[in-house]
């Protein structure tokens, strides 16, 4: 009994320590890199970005194009004897400069949709690399929770057989026993919890199996205080102040719109007179200038500067909550990285010097059966802690990374559009 916890908590040890050491680096490891870049370009989410940005890129193609085609007319009469048959061809005139208004604002909405398919990526990202290490803690858990089983199991086989040896109190059987059945319903919730965090990783576009033997650094950097200029690259507030643009842009979209097209038209043709076939050539040129009487238009350039006015109090509020979230993932990481470093420094973490000390105890009798149980116990949940512990560290340095604009050029998607 005393060989089997020995090795047992060797064994724990190594399994919580013994992970490729690598410093911390402006990147993470690059099969990592390699892993996540797979995924995002294999995942839906790629094709729809793609698409998105091509739609805006025709849109502002579009938009560059004239405004108006030109219109061809044949038109043939008769009045009496005489016939008449001419051709004319008219085009309406940008004289208000539409089309080059419209171009900007297609140009905005091009660089908005870009602020957007980057989000989009980041987040995509952001949410593989969680669910990545949401999945190595659960899958470290369960290793640890499977050995925690195998060890209270163990404990109920020998309580039984030294209360039939009159060494233990039938109490000291049972409450080995209900330990016994504890690590068994807990060992059931870190299945649970694996496979929800297997389901998040697969419809990420990754296997489990695949990323199993991804290494993680195991010491994170020192948090440094983020400057204002990190907060501008930030795809929200470029999303926004796109966003921003755009909408003042439409302004001189509609103050364009108010502005009367004159239409030019040229014309020729030939008119026969009577029976006896006199011909004459006719020419003419009209322009027609349309009159915004009834409708001025004037309404849709009020709803342009309102939605103007919203979006730059949309802008407002996004360098606001920006800055209220780039504070909050300082703290949080600096508070975690803190946390980290005490559990990895304390002595209480040294999982094979406690058991030895335990096993020791209780060889020699200055631990009961029930105390030296529920130490083991607790020694175990250290252990599942740390897992969790290491998890939260990760996940708030990439809220770190996110807040200052570098977690994309950390992962390698930087280059990937």
């Amino acid at each position: 009994m005393f060989r089997s916890s020995a090795a047992f908590a060797a064994a724990l040890c190594c399994a919580v320590v013994a992970r490729e050491a690598r410093p911390a680096s402006e990147t993470a490891p690059e099969s990592v890199r390699g892993a996540l870049q797979a995924a995002w370009q294999q995942h839906p989410n790629y094709r729809a970005v793609q698409a998105q940005l091509a739609a805006a890129q025709a849109r502002l193609e579009a938009a560059g194009k004239p405004l108006y085609n030109p219109e061809v007319e044949l038109t043939r009469s008769g009045e009496g004897v005489d016939r008449t048959s001419s051709a004319g061809l008219a085009l309406a005139l940008d004289i208000g400069g539409k089309r080059r208004a419209r171009e900007n604002a297609a140009a905005a909405l091009l660089t908005l949709s870009e602020a957007e398919a980057r989000r989009s990526r980041r987040d995509f990202a952001r949410r593989w690399f969680d669910a990545w290490i949401d999945w190595s803690a659960a899958e470290r858990r369960v290793t640890t929770g499977e050995q925690r089983v195998a060890l209270m199991t163990r404990f109920a086989d020998l309580a039984v057989k030294q209360f039939e040896a009159d060494d233990i109190s039938g109490l000291d059987r049972d409450v080995a026993a209900l330990a016994r059945d504890e690590a068994g319903a807990a060992q059931s919730v870190l299945v649970a919890e694996r496979a929800e965090a297997e389901a998040r990783l697969r419809a990420l576009g990754s296997e489990p199996q695949r990323v199993a033997d991804l290494p993680l650094p195991d010491d994170a950097p020192a948090p440094l205080p983020l400057g204002e200029e990190s907060l501008q690259q930030l795809s929200e507030w470029q999303i926004a102040d796109s966003a921003r643009i755009a909408a003042e842009r439409e302004i001189a979209v509609a103050e364009r719109n108010r502005v009367p097209d004159p239409t030019l038209s040229l014309s020729g043709g030939r008119i026969r007179y009577g029976e006896n076939g006199v011909k004459d050539d006719v020419f003419g040129v009209s322009i027609s200038i349309p009159l915004f009487v009834r409708n001025n238009h004037r309404a849709e350039v009020a709803a342009a500067r309102a939605d103007a006015d919203a979006s730059a109090a949309e802008a407002e509020r996004v360098r606001l909550e920006l800055g209220a979230e780039r504070r909050k993932a300082v703290d949080s990481y600096a508070a975690t990285l803190v946390a980290w470093q005490s559990w990895k420094s304390s002595r209480g973490t040294e999982v094979a010097r406690r058991a030895q000390l335990l096993e020791r105890s209780w060889r020699e009798g200055e631990l009961s059966t029930s105390d030296y149980l529920l130490q083991v116990k607790q020694t175990l949940d250290t252990a599942l802690a740390g897992a969790e512990l290491e998890a939260r560290l990760w996940r708030n340095y990439a809220d770190y990374l996110v807040a200052g604009n570098r977690f994309e050029r950390w992962v390698g998607l930087e280059s990937i559009r």
